[in-house]
């Protein structure tokens, strides 16, 4: 009997992840797409993604202390209600608006930017509390055993419906009307509220917190220091993810102005990268148990690069879409490892702090790479062709990738 099957509470957790990553899935095209309906500018473009992921810089550490204190099911559900209602918040700025697109030099443009941007912040808050909590459930809820088959197969489903569904279905909605695509999202986020609602948890252990904020983190800073492996890992996570956030923030104006792509179109390239992290979850768990955490981990590294290569080079939107399913489906297999070691590895009365260190490493150099690369082609746009320009941060990331690979090869060393 398959674990989805046997055990209701994973069941549960699986399907809210299911229904809030189709969410994410269509905000994933909504969002950026809704910015270039305000403006072409590539600055104001990167700082609607930037704010999205500017928390996980800000938050991640009082989301950690916040996790080990809390109930960890209910942080879920109070999470996902808050982007319901800020989702809402979302309709109701596209419906104030004017006619869509806008020309650059309209006066609406800098303000509706900034309630976007405030928007994806607030929603963003949400998703750090709700992503930590959910991912310090998890050996709560299956077998320590069971830990790579549960992360792997809640992380397809992930795929699947916020890459694979969500950005083409969002290109279907907008077409419909600009609003349409966050009215969805938020009956999305309103599932899973519900779905996570009927989970019932065993009874944590109690356990003895030192009084105060920083007492507290400074548990969690001691145990990652003394794990020179973890925190290597985390800080490599990073480098991958500054990468990786420069290459997504500028695709929807490389698909628009490169590949010419409608938002289905757009949608359906983003597709081939969602593909690449549901085969990455449902076969990385097979490729680390026969080639070892090791040499897993070594062979994602050395992937990596590639995909930057393609995406720097080619003007086919079919070859890009191949890169973007190369580079999901090596990330999800890098995550299905080094996940699965970090909840084997960390005590439960310190997961929620030392993940939520591990997250600010890791993914708090997101904002900074979406910052990065529209600084970087607003720069270079009057040094060169402006698609010249679109492509600088692929070669960058392209570079700093090599170096990372190099790095890992002569450092890691996984049990």
């Amino acid at each position: 009997m398959s674990l989805i099957a046997r055990n209701r509470n994973y069941r549960l957790l699986f399907s809210a992840a299911a229904v809030s990553n189709l969410g994410d899935g269509i905000a994933m095209l909504a969002f950026p797409w809704l910015a270039t309906l305000i403006t072409r500018d590539a600055t104001l473009i990167a700082l609607v993604a930037a704010a999205t992921r500017l928390p996980w810089l800000l938050f991640s550490l009082p989301a950690g202390v916040i996790t080990d204190q809390f109930d960890r099911r209910r942080l879920m559900v109070q999470a996902d209600t808050l982007r319901l209602l800020l989702t809402v918040g979302v309709v109701a700025l596209v419906l104030s608006a004017p006619a869509l697109p806008l020309a650059d030099t309209s006066e609406h443009v800098l303000p509706l930017i900034a309630g976007l941007c405030a928007a994806a912040f607030l929603l963003g808050s949400a998703e750090v509390v709700r992503d930590n909590a959910a991912q310090t459930a998890m050996p709560s809820i299956v077998e320590k055993s069971e830990l790579e088959q549960a992360n792997g197969q809640l992380w397809s489903i992930e795929q699947i419906m916020g890459q694979f569904i969500g950005p083409p279905l969002a290109g279907v909605l907008i077409a419909l009307a600009v609003p349409v695509p966050f009215v969805v999202n938020a009956a999305m986020f309103g599932i899973a509220a519900w779905f996570m609602w009927q989970v019932v948890l065993a009874p944590r252990p109690p356990i003895e917190l030192p009084k105060g904020f920083w007492k507290q983190m400074r548990e969690g800073i001691d145990w990652i220091r003394g794990h020179a492996l973890i925190l290597r890992l985390a800080v490599m996570l990073g480098v991958v993810n500054f990468a990786t956030m420069m290459s997504a923030t500028i695709l929807v104006l490389i698909s628009q102005e490169v590949y010419g792509l409608t938002a289905y179109g757009h949608g359906f390239l983003l597709t081939a990268g969602a593909a690449g992290g549901v085969l990455g979850g449902m076969i990385g768990p097979r490729i680390a148990k026969a080639l070892g955490r090791q040499w897993t981990v070594l062979l994602t590294l050395f992937i990596f690069p590639l995909p930057f290569a393609i995406l720097a080079w080619t003007s086919n939107p079919y070859i890009a879409g191949f890169a973007l399913f190369l580079e999901m489906f090596t990330g999800m297999t890098w995550n299905v490892v080094t996940v699965s070691l970090r909840q084997r590895l960390i005590p439960d009365g310190l997961l929620g702090r030392v993940n939520s260190i591990y997250r600010f490493f890791g993914w708090g150099t997101i904002p900074l790479g979406a910052v990065v690369a529209g600084a970087l082609v607003s720069s270079l746009e009057g040094e060169m062709l402006r698609e010249s320009a679109l492509r600088a941060p692929y070669i960058v990331g392209c570079v700093i990738t090599v170096c990372l690979a190099v790095y890992g090869a002569a450092r890691l060393k996984l049990p």
